[in-house]
């Protein structure tokens, strides 16, 4: 069992989650935020590792703001594609495994039906080139990787679409929904349940986690607030009513193929978990 845990970008959404989690199991985990680690800076990469020595390092620091991405490609580049060459090669040089958290904007969302690991991505945007070219620097400079493609993530830490919803209803007696995009919301504790049980073994890869089932942003929006018992009406919309700077995968579902393979458990449903989340 892997003892020493060291997860970038941990004061973030999953890396809270993740941190906390792997304490909780018992396991030393450092959660540094990018006061502590500077990911775009090789020697620092080098610095930080060599003295904490971690046996595994769970990636999860990136640039993710996806709409102020398009007009600050290098910005994005530099920490999602560079920064992860980064965190990749010393990870290689000190002998830990490396789990990189990528997304489904990997994807341009034009596939009928789910996708799997082994479905060529080709994204549309710059967060998404940027994430996919982090993915392929994985692949050059480490031997012992899990990359965990995930998507639609909220959770306890930060902002999500989640507490969006609930945050409108508090002073809206209706919202308007996207009813064109589909794809898979992901809690973040499941995930970091699965990314913890993943890199407890040699099973290296590509996997698709995320809660099992679809929807769209419309019928996620419904199912939030019949849980909480909010009284709003949800009107669907399509993307074209709300432009915005990055364009969106219009499919985005994920198969759990790798999973499957593998002989790992599937992950539970999503409506199951936002039930959870949402009454825990």
């Amino acid at each position: 069992m892997s003892s020493k845990v060291l997860v970038t970008g941990g004061h973030g959404q999953l890396g809270t989650e993740l941190t906390l989690m792997l304490q909780e199991k018992g396991l030393e985990a450092f959660g540094l935020g990018h006061q502590e680690l500077d990911i775009t800076d090789l020697d620092h990469v080098r610095k930080v590792f060599n003295e904490i020595k971690p046996d595994v390092v769970c990636h999860t620091a990136a640039y993710t703001a996806v709409d102020k991405a398009e007009s600050d490609r290098n910005g994005a580049f530099l920490v999602n594609a560079y920064g992860t060459r980064n965190v990749a090669i010393v990870a290689e040089e000190i002998g830990a495994k490396l789990v990189y958290v990528s997304t489904d904007y990997v994807f341009n969302g034009e596939k009928e039906g789910a996708y799997c690991e082994f479905d060529t991505p080709s994204p549309l945007g710059v967060y998404g080139q940027s994430k996919y070219a982090g993915e392929q620097f994985v692949h050059d400079f480490h031997s012992k990787f899990f990359i965990a493609r995930t998507s639609w993530v909220y959770g306890q830490y930060g902002g999500n679409f989640v507490k969006t919803m609930l945050k409108l209803a508090e002073t809206h007696d209706q919202v308007k929904v996207v009813n064109d995009q589909r794809g898979c919301p992901t809690y973040t504790r499941d995930l970091a349940e699965k990314i913890i049980e993943l890199f407890q073994t040699d099973n290296y890869g590509v996997y698709h986690l995320s809660n099992s089932g679809s929807c769209t942003w419309y019928e996620f929006a419904k199912e939030i607030f019949e849980i909480k018992g909010i009284n709003i009406k949800v009107n669907p919309c399509t993307t074209e009513e709300f432009p915005r700077p990055a364009k969106r995968p219009k499919n985005s579902e994920f198969e759990h193929m790798a999973l499957r393979l593998n002989g790992f458990k599937d992950i539970v449903k999503w409506q199951d978990s936002l039930k959870t989340y949402l009454l825990d």
